[in-house]
């Protein structure tokens, strides 16, 4: 039986973007870099060296200052040296969704508890600018209907890495709407439990982030 980290590193650094997009928007593509190929080879054997099913998370799709930078989703450069033990060149800019995941990592039991239940990744795995600014593969009509089948074949590989088909949780609540509507098509996943999206929570709900932590922390607990 192959391993999770095999897989998931043949995933990534196989990854191909789509040649042209509408609206100019642009792809940020981490992965023909050759620090962030090591990068993703390192955390996936530090983490997931096992063949062991995991429970998905599934954000957007990343954002430009962390897994468009480090190729690990909501994993900025500072919280993949300082949570992860990952020593790397990555310009140190924080991301907002970053901090949030690993607040709640910490609180569940730290990288190398949480790794071996949980894999965190996004519906759509590139970062999506459009000028120079994060956008989210469903922010217009035309962007989705170009990437729906790259979404579609990228969460089918995704999902044989190893996923828990008895749940998933997604981050968003419109993206749990695309979601549904994708694992209609695919028919994968029994149930999606939705949770607000870590960006969200940072830069709405910062004051009330010990409740978010304690309901991110139920869910985890439940699964």
């Amino acid at each position: 039986m192959s391993l999770f980290s095999q897989n998931a590193i043949k995933y990534f650094t196989q990854l191909k973007p789509p040649s042209s997009l509408p609206e100019n928007i642009n792809v940020l593509n981490p992965y023909s870099n050759k620090d962030v190929r090591g990068v993703v080879n390192e955390f996936y054997h530090k983490f997931f060296e096992d063949a062991d099913e995991r429970t998905f998370i599934l954000g957007i799709n990343p954002g430009r200052f962390g897994g468009g930078v480090t190729g690990i989703a909501f994993t900025d450069p500072v919280a993949l040296q300082e949570h992860c033990g990952i020593k790397n060149n990555f310009i140190k800019r924080r991301e907002l969704s970053s901090k949030f995941v690993y607040t709640f990592i910490e609180d569940y039991g730290g990288v190398e508890e949480f790794f071996s239940k949980f894999f965190i990744s996004a519906v759509y795995p590139f970062a999506l600018l459009r000028d120079s600014k994060n956008y989210n593969y469903y922010d217009s009509s035309a962007l989705y209907r170009s990437l729906i089948p790259h979404i579609l074949s990228s969460l089918k590989a995704q999902i044989k890495l190893g996923a828990k088909k008895d749940i998933v949780i997604c981050l968003g609540k419109k993206n749990a709407n695309y979601l549904q509507e994708i694992n209609e098509k695919l028919g994968y996943f029994k149930k999606i439990i939705v949770l607000d999206h870590p960006r969200y929570v940072m830069q709405y709900k910062l004051r009330k982030i010990d409740g978010y932590i304690k309901k991110y922390m139920g869910v985890l607990r439940s699964c």
